[in-house]
């Protein structure tokens, strides 16, 4: 059995996320517990043109314990020899976009377009599934294109028929994006029709959420996106069960991400100069964070909840604002303490919009 296929029963699977999925944030995750991680959408055309910056999506670091890379492309020979490519790479699974709605790549014919084309996802799975050796293909979806063409039932047959060998459903349909909560109930509908694996994924954001969601819809497992985006510790979280963490230990983990950064991209001024700009990045989405609700209840990601911080150190991290931002970025990456008192006065707000992240579907 493969290791993806091992690992799969009851897993949290990190999501692959455009910038949000790069190396650095992938080690912080699978240091906070996700056993299965993915790369950002890497287009198949671009690595066969050999674009360095498209390799640089599909490299697993060294330890990465099972990591998959999602391909976007709607030519079966470009797809096939993209799969092998990552295959020969270190990929332990190769998944396709069949979900991106940005427009810039439906109006190629990638990502959710092709949830028009069920006979054509069905050769572009058979040529994918016939060009690796050793590694399962999957296939991520939306619901359909809009609320009149939901038609998730053909398309994930249609993967399998062409030999998915797990099917991964975002609850949402492509004119939706992410204004509307998931429909788990249409997520459990393909779990229940097909003879293969199927991953659920939307608005998944505290790990209690995680059982439930596994029991109710019959997935095998469960994927996160912007819930590991806003809150690395979900992954945590799928162990041992909610954690309201102290602000203290937030930015003990922010702090290790930027010294994963540092890392990665390297000391030079070129190099910090990355590590900055991923981590003003990621504090677009940590600001987000907000406790779960005195009723037991948790906070939606479709709207920003209202709390009150309880520290002052909690009220600097919920500013949303470029200059705070800045001002957290320097203190994370020389390892300066941050001194809320010191912090500078509120200005725009530079918080990430959800659609920062919708490449991946």
């Amino acid at each position: 059995m493969s290791s993806y296929l091992a690992a799969l029963p009851g897993a949290l699977i990190l999501a692959p996320l455009t910038k949000g999925g790069n190396l650095p944030y992938r080690r912080l995750c699978q240091e906070l517990g996700a056993r299965i991680t993915t790369s950002e959408m890497a287009v198949a055309r671009r690595l066969k043109q050999d674009k360095r910056s498209e390799f640089a999506l599909i490299r697993p670091f060294e330890g990465e314990a099972c990591f998959g890379v999602q391909l976007a492309g709607n030519k079966p020979d470009e797809m096939a020899w993209a799969a092998a490519l990552v295959e020969s790479r270190g990929a332990q699974f190769v998944d396709i976009n069949l979900g991106c709605p940005i427009q810039y790549f439906t109006s190629k014919g990638l990502g959710a377009a092709l949830l028009r084309e069920p006979t054509r996802v069905r050769r572009l799975v058979r040529a994918i599934k016939d060009a690796v050796t050793q590694v399962p293909v999957t296939v991520k979806i939306r619901l359909g294109w809009s609320d009149d063409e939901r038609n998730y039932l053909a398309v994930a047959q249609a993967a399998v028929e062409g030999g998915a060998d797990a099917v991964t459903v975002h609850g949402r349909t492509r004119a939706q994006r992410y204004r509307l909560q998931a429909d788990w109930e249409a997520v459990a509908d393909v779990a229940r029709a097909l003879p293969v694996p199927v991953i659920g994924n939307g608005d998944l954001t505290f790990g209690s959420q995680l059982a439930d969601r596994l029991t109710a819809s019959g997935c095998a497992a469960v994927m996160t996106g912007r819930g590991a985006l806003i809150k690395p510790w979900i992954f945590r979280e799928a162990q041992t069960g909610n954690e309201d963490i102290s602000a203290d230990a937030r930015v003990a983990i922010y702090r290790r991400y930027a010294t994963l950064a540092r890392q990665h991209w390297g000391e030079t001024e070129r190099g910090l100069a990355t590590a900055r700009g991923f981590v003003i990045w990621h504090l677009g989405f940590w600001c987000r964070y907000a406790p779960p609700r005195t009723d037991g209840s948790f906070p939606v990601l479709q709207q920003r909840e209202s709390w009150t911080p309880r520290s002052p150190l909690e009220a600097v991290l919920a500013r949303h604002d470029d200059d705070a931002h800045q001002w957290l970025a320097t203190a994370l990456l020389t390892d300066t303490p941050i001194d809320p008192e010191a912090a500078p006065p509120a200005g725009a707000s530079t918080a990430v919009d959800d659609d920062a992240t919708e490449a991946a579907g």
